[in-house]
């Protein structure tokens, strides 16, 4: 695939020019600047090539900015061409010449030059200056209005043109993606790193480190996914930050965008309603969900069996949809766990893809019918259920037809849903059963 990086120091619009070329929102973007820390890649919307923004580049001794400062530089060093963003409207400053001189000694990849926030020409100061950067004529663009942006193509397929890597392919096959999800500071990036084997994601100990969700296709444990990284969500009244709450966003937009959600919680705390209430969000999206109880390692070995026995009592009375929550014990810092875990997640999400045959399930239905017969109505008239059958996936829908009174209770519902789960060995997926007052289309 056919890297592009787009580089420069903070706040010049390279999150909004990423936005504008992948036709996403992926990247956040804020005013202030520094808002981005990770490397961020996606899909242009138009070509078959791969585009990674990247954080400002600063002067920094220590800290998130370095770690930051750190991974763009990587992202340089890895393209087969760079965007190098500098702001109109600002100028010329030191800190892009000092960015431009690492730019070509880091790379020798092509780079095109791009003035943003040009959409007004008395807003502009000199552009003529900007050839100082030895990258050669600027090119005019407003990210934010998607001008400029055919000068972009046009640079990018003519470097490409001699590249055997961007010709399209036959369309890859649908990757699995498995979004990160839980509060901060509890070890989520620490886990994505361990997945990849190697540090894409910042990693302190501080929370609200991590704040773009960050997709990044990888192959673990024999197969391809797309894992996806996302911010800490905490309770609203701790969030005051409108950056944080942005973030927030994203990472609950991630749930939507995910085929599985891994929930990771610290196994040295309490659970908190909050973890509850991110997975009352995946159950209700239909997603399987795998709670993580990362720094299993740190919990005293008297204290496991009730740790895990209580959190287990707690979703198993919280959620209606689910039969058997998927708990699993992991160590994120050593990797203990972690690649059972991902098995069981890949065994759920088969399972969730494919189809019971629809005379499996009637005779599932008549067996537990015989066990125990349907309550009468509220008209004292016996509830038939005539007829069942799988109806969705994502999450695992029956649809039974009925006759007569169908006010059928919640408990009874409750009932066939344990039934079916335990026959099909759906017990870790959400289930949802829906009532259908007709006949049998087989009578």
């Amino acid at each position: 695939m056919f890297r592009i990086t787009i580089a420069g120091r903070p706040n010049t619009g390279k999150s909004t020019l990423f936005n504008g070329l992948t036709g996403t929102r992926d990247a956040l973007v804020h005013d202030r600047p520094g808002v981005t820390r990770d490397t961020i890649g996606g899909n242009m919307r138009e070509r078959p090539y791969e585009i990674f923004d990247t954080a400002g580049l600063e002067n920094a001794k220590s800290g998130i900015a370095l770690d930051s400062t750190n991974m763009a530089i990587e992202a340089i060093v890895n393209a087969n061409a760079v965007l190098f963003v500098v702001d109109g409207r600002t100028g010329l400053t030191n800190e892009d010449l000092d960015w431009a001189r690492l730019v070509r000694r880091k790379t020798k990849a092509p780079v095109l030059l791009l003035v943003n926030k040009a959409e007004s020409g008395k807003r502009l100061g000199d552009t003529h200056e900007f050839y100082k950067l030895g990258f050669g004529e600027p090119v005019l663009i407003s990210a934010e209005h998607k001008k400029g942006f055919d000068e972009i193509y046009e640079f990018l397929d003519k470097i490409a043109g001699n590249a055997e890597a961007i010709k399209p392919a036959h369309p890859a096959q649908q990757k699995l993606k498995v979004a990160v999800l839980g509060q901060p500071n509890v070890g989520k990036s620490t886990l994505v790193n361990r997945v990849l084997g190697e540090k894409r994601q910042i990693v302190m100990d501080a929370p609200g480190i991590t704040r773009d969700t960050v997709k990044i296709p990888t192959n673990f444990y024999g197969r391809n996914i797309i894992i996806m990284d996302t911010a800490g969500l905490r309770r609203k009244a701790g969030v005051k930050d409108d950056v944080e709450t942005l973030s927030a966003l994203k990472s609950l937009d991630a749930i939507d965008k995910a085929d599985v959600v891994i929930l990771v919680v610290d196994a040295t705390k309490n659970i908190e309603n909050q973890a509850l209430g991110i997975a009352a969000r995946v159950y209700d999206a239909g997603k399987i969900l795998c709670v993580a109880l990362n720094k299993w390692d740190l919990v005293d070995a008297t204290e496991r069996d009730e740790k895990l026995l209580k959190l287990k009592h707690q979703f198993t009375n919280s959620f209606h949809q689910i039969i058997k929550p998927l708990i699993l014990a992991i160590s994120a810092e050593t990797g203990t766990g972690v690649q059972n875990m991902f098995r069981r997640i890949y065994e759920q999400w088969d399972i969730s893809n494919s189809d019971a045959p629809t005379s499996l399930i009637n005779r599932i239905v008549e067996k537990l019918i015989e066990t125990r017969q349907p309550p009468m109505s509220r008209l004292k008239r016996p509830m038939k259920i005539k007829f069942a059958r799988q109806t969705g996936r994502h999450p695992m829908k029956i649809t039974i037809n009925v006759g007569g009174a169908s006010d059928i209770p919640e408990s009874y519902t409750r009932y066939l849903r344990r039934g079916l789960a335990e026959a099909l060995k759906w017990e870790h997926l959400p289930i949802v059963i829906e009532y259908k007052k007709e006949d049998n289309p087989f009578d």
